[in-house]
C-alpha cells in the first residue's frame, strides 16, 4: 500500500508539474525534506523528471539542503540540470531544518559551519571552472568540477533566510533571497538589511532579488477559501507544537522549526480568499516588503482540490499580478 501511494504521489506531482508549463506560472522551486511523508528528499530528481517535458517555466530549489551533500557532488548537477532544463536552473540552497538534521547526529553549529564552506566552494565554482579549497570539512587542490552551467556568468542563486544576518550575506554572495513564516513587517526588515548591503558593495538590486513564500488558500467563495486556511492554520501549529502525526503529514510547513526553538508562523503566512481578494493581499504584501515574487503553497496534497486552486490561481490571479506595480 506504501508503494502505490509513492507512485501515486510522483504520478499526480509530475501531471500536475507539465500543466503549470501551459498555465502562466513562472517556475517551480522544489524544497528538500527528509524522515517523513514530503516525498521530496532530493528536488534535483524532480527537476530531471520534467526538464524533457517542460519548456517554459525556471525550475529550481529552495533549496537543496548543503549540510547533507559533498559539494562537489551538489556542484556537477548543478551542471547537469542547467544543460537538461536548457538553461532554466535556478540555484538554491538551504541550511536546512534543524529537527530533521540533528536525527543524522549534525547539531545547529555544524549545520552552520558546513552550509558556509559548501556556499563557498559553490560561489568559487561558478566563478572558475578550477577550484582549490582548505577548510575544516573539505580539502582538495585544483579540482575540475563539470560539466559547466550553460547559463553564464551562472544561473541565478537564491538563499532561504529567516534573518537580517543571513540576508546581508546573501547579499555579498550576490544570491536573491526568499523568505516565509514571518509578518511583512519583519519580511521588510530583512530585505531592508538586504538591499542596504548591496547598496554599500555597490551591488544592483531590486524586486527580482527578493521572494515571499507564502501559504494561499483560494476558492470561488470566501467562505470556502477561509475554511481551508483555518486548516492550514491549525496545522501550521500544531507543527510548531512538535506534533509528529502533523509534521510526517504537512510538507508545506515542514521547513518550519519548532516552537521550542523561538519561532512562530506570523498571520501574515497566510493567504486566503477569492481570486480577486487573494490578488490583492500578495500585490500589498510586495509592495511593502519591496518583493517581486511571490512563491505561492498552493496545497499540501495533490489532490483535486490542490488542482482546481491552481487553476483557479493561473487564470485570475496570475494576471492581474502581471499588471501590478510594486514600487
Amino acid at each position: 500500500m506504501a508503494r502505490q501511494i509513492a507512485t501515486a504521489v510522483f504520478d499526480k506531482g509530475i501531471a500536475l508539474w507539465k500543466r503549470l508549463d501551459t498555465l502562466g506560472f513562472e517556475g517551480i522551486f522544489f524544497s528538500e525534506h527528509h524522515f517523513g511523508l514530503s516525498y521530496s528528499p532530493s528536488p534535483n530528481l524532480l527537476i530531471a523528471a520534467i526538464a524533457q517535458s517542460t519548456t517554459r517555466l525556471r525550475l529550481g530549489t529552495m533549496g537543496v539542503v548543503l549540510p547533507l551533500y559533498q559539494p562537489w557532488r551538489v556542484l556537477e548537477e548543478i551542471g547537469m540540470l542547467d544543460h537538461l532544463t536548457g538553461g532554466r536552473l535556478e540555484i538554491g540552497c538551504a541550511s536546512g531544518v534543524p529537527q530533521e538534521l540533528i536525527q543524522t547526529g549534525m547539531g545547529p553549529e555544524e549545520n552552520r559551519e558546513r552550509f558556509n564552506e559548501s556556499l563557498q566552494i559553490l560561489d568559487a565554482w561558478l566563478a572558475e571552472p578550477v577550484i582549490s579549497h582548505q577548510g575544516r570539512y573539505y580539502s582538495f587542490d585544483k579540482l575540475r568540477i563539470v560539466p559547466r552551467p550553460l547559463q553564464q556568468p551562472s544561473p541565478p542563486k537564491w538563499t532561504t533566510v529567516v534573518s537580517t544576518t543571513s540576508a546581508v550575506k546573501s547579499a555579498a554572495r550576490r544570491s536573491r533571497i526568499c523568505t516565509a513564516f514571518e509578518s511583512v513587517a519583519r519580511v521588510k526588515e530583512i530585505f531592508d538589511a538586504y538591499r542596504a548591503e548591496a547598496d554599500r558593495l555597490g551591488i544592483a538590486c531590486g524586486a527580482d532579488h527578493l521572494a515571499i513564500r507564502r501559504n494561499i488558500s483560494i476558492a470561488p467563495s470566501e467562505a470556502e477559501a477561509q475554511e481551508r486556511s483555518q486548516m492550514a492554520r491549525e496545522a501550521a501549529f500544531k507543527v510548531l507544537a512538535g506534533d509528529p502525526r502533523v509534521r510526517q503529514q504537512s510538507s508545506s510547513l515542514l521547513d518550519a522549526p519548532k516552537s521550542a526553538n523561538g519561532f512562530s508562523v506570523h498571520a501574515d503566512e497566510f493567504i486566503a480568499g477569492t481570486p480577486a481578494r487573494v490578488a490583492e493581499q500578495i500585490i500589498a504584501q510586495c509592495r511593502s516588503s519591496g518583493a517581486g515574487h511571490i512563491a505561492a503553497i498552493l496545497g499540501r496534497a495533490i489532490d483535486e482540490q490542490r488542482i482546481r486552486a491552481t487553476e483557479l490561481f493561473a487564470e485570475q490571479v496570475i494576471p492581474i499580478l502581471r499588471k501590478a506595480e510594486i514600487a
